[in-house]
C-alpha cells in the first residue's frame, strides 16, 4: 500500500472530488471538456498559458485543465502563468501555497501595476484588468503559447451582458475565445464557460479551501462587508437584480445566456462587425 503525506492524500482528495463525487464530476469536470469541445478551445499542439490570479475560478481551472491532460487524447501544453502585480507578502505566500498543495507548478513573473494605477480615481479596477491582460500576453508569448485561459464562468458571462446593455447601450457578451488584436498570433480562452459560480464555491467548501479574493492593496485590508461594497460596484448591483428576478422567473439566468446564442438579426435595428455599422434600413 502506498503510504501518502498528509499533504500528498489532501491533494489526491481534492483531486478525486472532481473526478468520482457526482456533483463536481457533472457540473465542473463535464461542463469544462463540454466547453472546450463546443467552441474548439484545445487543439492539437497548443500551448496553454494558464492564467491563475490566486482566486478560486483560476485555481480550480488549473486543476480541470491537468485532469484534461491526463486524460486527453490530443497532445497539449500547459504552463500555469502567474502575475505578480505587486502583492503583499501574504497574497503571495497564500496563492504559492495553494498551488503547492494542490498541485499546480506555478510560473511568476512580475510587474508594477498596482503601483501604476494605484492613483487612478476613475475606473482603477478596469484600467488594471486591461494592463494585466496586456502583461500576460506579453509574457505568455515570449514564453512560447499560442493561448492565454482565463477563468471567467457563466455567471460572469451572463452578468456581463446585462451590464453592457443596461450601463453601456450595447448587446455584446463575453466571448469563449478571442483572437488578441495587439499581439498576433495569440488567442484568449475562457474554459470555465458553462461553469456554474456557485458550483466553483461548492466545491472550494467541500475541500475546506481558503483562496484570494481581490488582493489588491485598495481592497485587501478591507473587511469582507467593506470588500463587497467597494468593489465592482454595477457587477453586484447586477447580481442583485438577477437573484431579484430569479425569484419570479427561475429560467432568467439560461434565458439571458442563451439569448446570445439566438440573436434574430431581422429584429435589430442596428449592428456592428468588423467595426463596420449596419443599418436595417440598409436591406429594408
Amino acid at each position: 500500500m502506498t503510504a501518502y503525506s498528509e499533504k500528498e492524500a489532501r491533494r489526491l482528495a481534492i483531486e478525486q472530488s472532481l473526478t468520482k463525487r457526482r456533483r463536481f464530476k457533472e457540473k465542473l469536470c463535464h461542463r469544462f471538456t463540454q466547453a472546450v469541445s463546443d467552441f474548439q478551445l484545445v487543439e492539437p499542439n497548443d500551448k496553454i498559458a494558464v492564467c491563475i490570479s490566486g482566486g478560486k475560478d483560476s485555481m480550480l481551472m488549473a486543476k480541470l485543465f491537468q485532469n484534461l491532460k491526463r486524460h486527453n487524447k490530443i497532445p497539449f501544453e500547459l504552463l500555469f502563468l502567474v502575475m505578480d502585480p505587486g502583492y503583499s507578502p501574504a497574497n503571495r505566500q497564500q496563492i504559492e501555497s495553494n498551488a503547492d498543495l494542490l498541485g499546480v507548478p506555478l510560473h511568476i513573473f512580475e510587474s508594477d501595476i498596482f503601483d501604476s494605477v494605484v492613483h487612478v480615481e476613475k475606473s482603477p479596477c478596469y484600467l488594471c484588468a486591461r494592463m494585466r491582460r496586456g502583461h500576460l500576453y506579453k509574457q505568455a508569448k515570449e514564453l512560447g503559447c499560442n493561448k492565454i485561459a482565463l477563468g471567467h464562468h457563466y455567471d460572469d458571462v451572463i452578468e456581463t451582458t446585462l451590464m453592457s446593455m443596461l450601463w453601456g447601450g450595447q448587446i455584446q457578451t463575453m466571448m469563449p475565445k478571442l483572437h488578441s488584436t495587439n499581439f498576433e498570433g495569440m488567442e484568449l480562452i475562457r474554459p470555465l464557460y458553462y461553469i456554474r459560480e456557485e458550483d466553483i464555491i461548492a466545491w472550494r467548501d467541500q475541500n475546506k479551501l481558503t483562496f484570494l479574493r481581490c488582493a489588491c492593496r485598495f481592497t485587501e485590508a478591507l473587511s469582507e462587508e467593506e470588500h463587497d461594497q467597494e468593489s465592482a460596484s454595477k457587477r453586484k448591483e447586477t447580481k442583485r437584480l438577477i437573484q431579484q428576478l430569479k425569484k419570479t422567473n427561475p429560467a432568467v439566468e439560461a434565458n439571458i445566456f442563451n439569448s446570445m446564442h439566438n440573436v434574430a438579426l431581422d429584429a435589430v435595428l442596428a449592428y456592428k462587425t468588423k467595426g463596420e455599422k449596419h443599418h436595417f434600413l440598409d436591406t429594408y
